[in-house]
């Protein structure tokens, strides 16, 4: 999934620096990933650790993890499921009457009949969880595998909060329920979908994780369509981009993110804490070290790369960006 803010690409820079200062051996480690996105830093841990918490505030973003992280067994039948699921006949159902352009209101976040089709499968799981005809690990499977293959024929320039006036060439092309694989493994992980700053005070371990947004874009926004597709609600969309009621992180508020930091980093019952943050952050270096420094050992490091922007192309080269990964031992 093309993510603001993915780690995807820093995922060795951040795998090397946790393994310098921790250890090699993490087999009795708990690894908490507490803004946990799509997961991509906790699938890292997931085989290395005694088990992975991990958490995010947006349903979507606890829906994928529940399937990359708490699935650790092999899903019986799970492909021909898919198969199933790519057979359905099309529905005119709610994503198609509100975000698709031969609906009622005339949004082009994807194409007709792409729109009617996430509204068949989205039906269909529902209705193989209510009857009981799926389990819990293979509902979240199913539902992981149908975000992640409509996010790959959305008619937007990578974030939902507006859509192209044309579709453009991967929104034309069908819809194919793709398999959202995840890694098996032996230990039991967990998933929760709390503000971080609540969960923070109830769980404990080794290894705190932190990459909790930078800026004032808010993830509920930019997502929402991906949460309208993970709950299937009821509700009115508002506005040309059809939004939602979304959460709002006081971690992209520049007169809160300090304050909300600092209590984070305060109540964390860990004793390793790593903070991923970026050179455009609302907090600066100096605000970081002032914070961190008083609870225990700090030292950061640093790493260029080359930033991606999303455009009708999906994605292109922009910058240069420098990520910083601050180490804080209690």
């Amino acid at each position: 999934m093309n993510y603001i803010g993915s780690k995807h690409r820093l995922s060795s820079f951040i795998k090397s620096i946790i393994l310098d200062v921790v250890g090699d051996d993490l087999s009795n480690k708990v690894f908490c990933d507490i803004f946990a996105g799509t997961g991509i830093v906790g699938r890292i841990f997931k085989s290395k650790v005694k088990q992975v918490i991990s958490n995010d505030l947006e349903y979507y973003s606890y829906i994928l993890n529940k399937n990359y992280i708490e699935n650790n067994t092999f899903l019986k039948g799970k492909d021909i499921y898919l198969r199933q699921l790519n057979n359905l006949p099309l529905v005119n159902g709610f994503i198609y009457n509100n975000y698709c352009s031969g609906g009622n209101i005339g949004r082009k976040y994807f194409s007709e009949n792409n729109g009617k089709k996430i509204d068949a499968v989205r039906i269909q799981i529902s209705k193989w969880k209510d009857t009981k005809e799926i389990n819990d690990s293979m509902y979240y499977y199913l539902l992981a595998s149908l975000l992640e293959s409509a996010d790959e024929v959305a008619n937007t320039a990578s974030v939902y909060g507006a859509y192209l006036k044309k579709l453009k060439k991967t929104a034309q092309t069908d819809l194919i329920i793709k398999s959202a694989e995840y890694s098996l493994c032996k230990n039991n992980h967990l998933v929760f979908n709390e503000d971080s700053n609540s969960l923070i005070k109830n769980i404990q371990g080794d290894i705190l994780y932190l990459d909790p947004p930078y800026n004032s874009r808010q993830y509920g926004a930019n997502y929402h369509l991906l949460n309208t597709i993970a709950l299937y609600d009821d509700f009115v969309p508002s506005g040309k981009t059809g939004l939602r009621k979304y959460n709002k992180s006081l971690y992209c508020s520049s007169l809160n993110v300090k304050k909300v930091f600092e209590d984070l980093i305060k109540n964390a019952k860990f004793k390793y804490i790593f903070l991923s943050y970026n050179n455009e952050g609302l907090m600066n270096n100096q605000d970081i070290k002032n914070i961190m420094c008083k609870y225990g050992r700090y030292h950061f490091v640093s790493k260029k790369y080359q930033r991606f922007k999303a455009d009708n192309n999906r994605i292109h080269i922009n910058n240069i960006t420098k990520e910083f990964l601050h180490v804080l031992i209690k």
